[in-house]
């Protein structure tokens, strides 16, 4: 056991990433773990023959014996020095000594870490910024303080730190209101600066001020920034002889023109581009050079580059032939002796517009091609005027627009409204629609089907319950009418309420109140009501099935919610619609329906509406592959829809119809509470419709 503990000390000592060294009294290596002999340079046998001194040439028997009993003394001892590997080259390092014993003998372990890398790097930067004259500097705005180093305090000949501050340092520099406002944009808004600037005082200086605001989240905690001496290399930019040397050897034409527009030198390329000869550019004008170029321009041009520094734009430059070629033209602003110039470099783009042609030529190919593909489809040829009612119902037919007209009718109203039609069309969406456009907007949308519930839980959704009111009562329930307090409560398939309850839903209709399950107050809500069924309320009242004064408490605004096969002209959109839905969903990259599609689904009559719509397009979806969704084994068989007994003929709904406005007005047809203001109609004209139809007040008093 004592073996294998000495086995795992030994394993670990050798995969430490550093060197280890252990030392007895006299300095003779005793053990030095692989890394130590890889970097000496020695093979582990021959280590233990050396001492410290072989490895520290510098270390002398008298500087051995101090160390040994510090160490031996304090314990542990962290401290730099130089060792010297097997080929004499030398390396600096930093040294972890600690006094131990070990099998009764007295020991210094040694930790070493080689950092002669570092130590270069350190030297390397210490000795960069006297060079390069700069100078770092950090400003702490927590509490102001600021710490620099030497060479920051030297290009401003100063020796106190805080005269690097803002307030003092702005002063420095001539520009002061400009260095002024970028350090506040530094410290209020984050905003890095790196500017040129000019000195006061004698001897002129230029230092470039570089400064880069620090964070914590979203706060400005400090600055960091440097200090460049740049006179020598400014005065050097400022020279024209500069500017001279470089033109003479550029590729690209460059002019540095006067304020006035006189053509002050110009490159060589001017002369072989242009056609010109010296002699012809002598004293001449842009204006001269370019007749697009008016003074107005030109005077306009100038004191853009003088605000900005430099601008960039594209131009046609003519040769002294007449001729004109594309350039792309950067003018820079340039200030010699207190005189400002325009510095334009001026580059034959002729070959890249080349390209650009070629690009665009192709592109138009591929959008020729792309237009042809699609002209196969008749359909999306056409513009397709379809509109969103509502946010989220689409609608293009005239016969449903009817429809969301009663809906925009009704909605800023709080009248109770019944929807009803076949199961699929939407009833919900025309629910969320007329709560979406009320005045209860703002308050939430409750909705309960009333189908989806057994019978003995429908009263508690509907209206809650205390706890222990029945068996599994386990907790308070608070109840939709009390969720829906202040908004709207759609009850989806309100035919399917049981007949019992019905009292109950009555009693909220007619008082806004209400008793929770197994509780002992009375509850007060103001709560609009929505229903929808797609049964025939009607004959249930006549089964017993459903309660009579219920009824006309919901049927107060009635909205029939037509099918899809009345609106045949929504069915394209409507699947192009779902085609993008579902083709987003499974990933697939369908973007149009065929003609042949289309022409298959205008021919099915969708015993199912829109949820059957829905249903086929996502199962061709999943089914087919490509950008067109062609027919296929996803398609119902055409047939003949025969119309139900029960149906009823276009006339004859719409005779019902105005009866029902006709009663819910109390049979007044015109005026501001008339039938024909809800009808949307000329009182004349229902008189007119009215006469046609047969609809006279006997109707009112038969029903």
């Amino acid at each position: 056991m004592q073996q294998e503990g000495l086995e795992i000390k030994d394993w670990l000592v050798e995969t430490l990433p550093y060197e280890v060294l252990w030392m007895n009294e006299r300095g003779k290596v005793v053990y030095a773990n692989h890394k130590f002999c890889k970097r000496l340079g020695y093979e582990k046998s021959a280590i233990t023959k050396l001492s410290i001194f072989e490895i520290n040439p510098t270390l002398t028997k008298e500087g051995w014996k101090k160390h040994w009993d510090f160490v031996q003394k304090n314990k542990v001892h962290r401290f730099k020095e130089t060792h010297k590997n097997k080929k004499d080259k030398y390396y600096e390092v930093e040294v972890f000594a600690r006094y131990f014993s070990n099998m009764r003998n007295n020991l210094i372990c040694a930790i070493i870490n080689d950092i002669s890398e570092s130590s270069f790097y350190q030297k390397l930067m210490d000795n960069t910024q006297t060079i390069a004259h700069v100078g770092g500097w950090e400003l702490n705005l927590q509490d102001g303080s600021i710490v620099s180093t030497s060479e920051a305090l030297s290009i401003f000949d100063l020796k106190e730190t805080e005269f690097l501050t803002p307030p003092h340092i702005i002063h420095r520099f001539k520009e002061s209101e400009h260095l002024k406002t970028l350090m506040a944009n530094a410290i209020r808004k984050g905003i890095a600066y790196d500017v040129v600037l000019e000195t006061n005082g004698s001897p002129l200086k230029f230092i470039r001020c570089v400064t880069k605001p620090v964070l914590k989240g979203d706060t400005i905690y400090k600055l960091i920034g440097v200090y460049q001496d740049v006179t020598e290399q400014q005065r050097k930019e400022n020279s024209l002889q500069l500017f001279k040397e470089v033109i003479n050897n550029a590729e690209d034409i460059i002019y540095v023109i006067k304020k006035d527009g006189t053509l002050l030198d110009y490159s060589t390329s001017a002369l072989t581009q242009l056609g010109y000869d010296r002699k012809e550019l002598e004293d001449t004008t842009i204006f001269e050079l370019d007749p697009a170029v008016t003074p107005e321009w030109w005077q306009n041009h100038f004191e853009e580059i003088v605000a900005k520094g430099s601008v960039r734009f594209e131009w046609l430059t003519m040769r002294k032939n007449g001729t004109k070629f594309p350039v792309e033209i950067t003018a820079n602003h340039l200030s010699y002796n207190q005189e400002d110039y325009n510095c334009a470099i001026i580059r034959d783009v002729s070959e890249r517009k080349a390209r650009d042609l070629k690009l665009y030529e192709a592109l138009e190919e591929i959008k020729s091609l792309k237009d042809r593909l699609e002209s196969e489809n008749e359909y999306l040829q056409e513009e397709i005027n379809s509109k969103i009612n509502f946010s989220n119902i689409i609608c293009r037919s005239e016969a449903y627009a009817k429809v969301l007209q009663l809906v925009d009718q009704v909605a800023p109203t709080d009248t109770t409204v019944l929807i009803t039609g076949e199961s699929g069309t939407g009833k919900e969406l025309l629910a969320s629609a007329i709560h979406n456009t009320s005045l209860r907007k703002e308050r939430p949308l409750i909705k309960i089907n009333c189908a989806t519930l057994p019978k003995e839980l429908i009263e508690s959704e509907l209206f809650g319950h205390k706890k222990g009111a029945f068996t599994g009562a386990v907790a308070d329930k608070v109840g939709k009418f009390a969720l829906a307090d202040g908004g709207t409560l759609f009850l989806d398939e309100i035919g399917e309420m049981p007949i019992d309850l019905q009292p109950k839903l009555l009693r909220v209709l007619q008082e806004g109140e209400f008793d929770e399950l197994g509780g002992t107050k009375t509850i007060k809500v103001n709560v609009r009501i929505v229903a929808a069924t797609n049964r025939h309320l009607e004959e249930m009242i006549k089964e017993g099935s459903f309660r009579e004064d219920l009824y006309y408490r919901l049927n107060v605004f009635p909205i029939h919610n037509i099918p899809l096969r009345a609106r045949k002209e929504d069915i394209p959109i409507l699947a192009q619609y779902f085609l993008e839905k579902y083709s987003a969903k499974a990933g697939k990259a369908f973007k149009r329906l065929s003609k042949k599609t289309i022409e298959a689904l205008l021919a099915y009559n969708f015993p199912g509406n829109i949820r059957e719509l829905e249903n086929l397009i996502e199962r061709g979806v999943i089914i087919e592959s490509g950008t067109t969704l062609n027919p296929g084994s996803w398609l119902p068989k055409p047939t003949n829809f025969k119309a139900a007994d029960n149906f009823k003929s276009f006339e004859t709904m719409q005779r019902d119809y105005i009866v029902d406005v006709l009663n819910y007005t109390n049979w007044r047809v015109s005026g501001t509470k008339g039938a024909a203001r809800i009808l949307n109609m000329n009182a004349k004209t229902l008189f007119a419709k009215m006469k046609r139809l047969g609809i006279e007040k006997e109707v009112r008093l038969k029903k």
